[in-house]
């Protein structure tokens, strides 16, 4: 089994690191005529729209980001409305922009690296009120599902993950995929990274909304993907399943699911000419987990990724309590998030720096992270302007809430420069970039474990993105020059690999 060649993953790490020569003397551009389209589309498939009228939880985004919001007034088992809030919140369209010369753009709930918008969301469900047992598809771009199957097919899911308990019982299984074209037209054979950082951005959306409406939700990445593929009907050189989220609770298997034949459904073509990156579909299949059993065994904590004892300063973090957390509503976040084109020079708070750090990193519900408190990434930052915070290089400890100096002084200069040389990381009050030491995860969960440490890097990514703009200022994702962001942290982050980066702080104001 590829999955335990675990050099295949680290190779593709290292072949498809950002360097000078990789970023300034490549000949790649953008054929925009054949830039492909960010939807799924299925033209013969009647579309089943969506409630339009959604609920409104006013739960705060800081507390959803953390557990369930405890209330007798909603149960485990789903509604329709419920699937409706949960989809708009995680993928739905919340932004309409006309571009002179490009014409209209529809831009998501979640980030997503060059608004490229890959990834596709698929419900296997039981009967529910307002919805009848079948695999659906979401599309965001007129807010309704499209049946692909009739019958209830969830036993076919939670077979190909090795019966994970935390499937057995979900009324719905939401089933997460990445078609690569339509984000390696710009980030080619390094899209396969992308795939996992922006399904983890939305999975922070889905993971906090689905804690709003009180619904129980977990991630899986530990499954077959050969029957889930072919549930989902997919071409697998261009379309595969990244992830399974079991929503809701209380809802047994049946005895057996119907059959799972080829669909005869015909998909629009993305654009007029695709391009094939061989490396993705080999990193892909290299992760792949080919049985049931593979599954089952695979599932289980992470490596314990401690921390050295902290040798520097260190700061104490002051995050507010829950009671007095700001009350920007969940919806209210998602519908005004964005990404910060310009930040002005209004330094953060202790206490702002503090609520998205802590509140960013508690726990996930996922199979690879079965451990309260367990982690495969560490967050380390450069302070530019954060009030209470000498300017300087730390690394976040988690367990006791403290930020440790390793350098002090003024590095806007070489924030900038570790982000391909763009000035947001210069001028945000904070660049946090997230790192991993990718050897013992790989070790631990072969090459899959690499699908686990970006996964993991895109949720932490998408919390601090909510948690920014709950608090009222911005967040951006940016990429980076990998081996300088690791040179510049050593040697505390020697040996680790840079997963993903965003810079906080406040907009500028707009003449």
């Amino acid at each position: 089994m590829q999955n335990w060649n675990t050099e295949l993953a680290l190779t593709y790490h290292e072949e498809t690191k950002h360097s000078y020569d990789s970023v300034y003397r490549s000949r790649h551009f953008l054929d925009w005529a054949n830039q492909p389209r960010p939807f799924k589309l299925y033209p013969a498939l009647e579309a089943i729209p969506l409630p339009a009228e959604l609920p409104a939880t006013h739960v705060p985004a800081l507390l959803a980001l953390s557990h369930p919001v405890e209330t007798t007034a909603l149960t485990s088992q789903p509604a329709l409305h419920d699937l409706a809030y949960i989809l708009f919140y995680a993928a739905g369209v919340t932004k309409r922009r006309v571009y002179s010369g490009y014409g209209e753009m529809l831009f998501r709930a979640a980030a997503c690296t060059g608004a490229l918008y890959h990834i596709d969301l698929y419900l296997a469900v039981g009967d529910l009120p307002g919805l009848g047992a079948g695999l659906y598809h979401f599309g965001p771009q007129d807010f309704a599902l499209r049946q692909l199957r009739q019958g209830d097919y969830r036993r076919v899911v939670v077979e190909a993950s090795g019966h994970d308990p935390s499937l057995q019982e979900a009324p719905v299984i939401i089933i997460g995929s990445d078609t690569f074209w339509r984000n390696s037209w710009k980030y080619r054979a390094r899209a396969y990274r992308h795939s996992f950082w922006d399904a983890g951005t939305m999975l922070a959306n889905l993971l906090a909304a689905a804690n709003a409406r009180a619904l129980p939700v977990h991630l899986t990445l530990g499954f077959a993907d050969a029957p889930v593929n072919a549930l989902l009907d997919l071409d697998t050189n261009r379309e595969v399943a990244l992830f399974l989220v079991g929503l809701g609770a209380g809802a047994s298997l049946p005895t057996a699911s119907p059959p799972v034949e080829p669909l005869q459904v015909d998909v629009a073509p993305l654009s007029a000419e695709e391009m094939d990156y061989p490396a993705i579909r080999l990193m892909h299949d290299a992760s792949s987990l080919d049985s049931p059993e593979d599954a089952a065994e695979w599932r289980g904590a992470a490596p314990e990724a401690s921390l050295p004892a902290a040798t520097g300063d260190l700061f104490t973090l002051c995050p507010d309590a829950e009671e007095s957390l700001p009350q920007a509503a969940l919806e209210d976040v998602i519908r005004r998030r964005g990404s910060t084109r310009q930040f002005s020079p209004q330094p953060l708070s202790l206490t702002q720096l503090s609520n998205v750090l802590v509140r960013a990193t508690q726990l996930i519900p996922a199979d690879f992270l079965a451990a309260p408190g367990m982690r495969i990434n560490d967050l380390y930052c450069i302070v530019n302007a954060v009030s209470g915070l000498p300017s300087g290089s730390y690394v976040f400890h988690p367990q006791d809430k403290t930020l440790e100096l390793l350098q002090a002084g003024d590095f806007r200069l070489q924030a900038g420069e570790l982000a391909l040389g763009q000035e947001l990381a210069a001028d945000a009050s904070v660049a946090v970039f997230v790192l991993c030491d990718l050897l013992p995860v790989v070790e631990r969960f072969g090459n899959r474990g690499y699908r686990a440490a970006q996964l993991e890097a895109g949720i932490l990514g998408g919390r601090m993105y909510l948690a920014a703009y709950a608090q009222g200022f911005g967040a951006t994702g940016l990429t980076f020059f990998d081996d300088d962001v690791t040179a510049f942290f050593s040697p505390h982050a020697a040996e680790k690999s840079v997963m993903f980066l965003i810079a906080l702080g406040y907009a500028a104001r707009r003449p």
